[in-house]
């Protein structure tokens, strides 16, 4: 059991890792600041596209942190519980 135990927290880790390098590389060239004029309408299209794929992933990227939170919890609470089994 603890083998499948940690190969699902690993897992989970792992889509946790992809999902953020994932997100870093969508805002990387993603700006910090306002374009007043309309000569920079590429731009602010180009921003808007990123801010819309930054925007579908985020819940993956929220969901997969809750997942690994709960695949710790779970690994955490099984160690526990043998600790405790040993003592009895």
């Amino acid at each position: 059991m603890v083998p499948v135990i940690w190969s699902v927290w690993g897992i989970c880790v792992l889509f946790l890792a992809a999902m953020y390098l994932y997100r870093s590389r969508l805002t990387r060239d993603e700006e910090d600041q306002i374009f007043l004029d309309d000569s920079f309408s590429h731009e602010r299209t180009q921003q808007a596209t990123i801010a819309a794929k930054v925007a579908k992933v985020e819940p993956l990227v929220k969901t997969s942190l809750w997942l690994a939170g709960a695949a710790t919890v779970l690994v955490i609470a099984y160690y526990v519980w043998d600790v405790f089994n040993q003592f009895k």
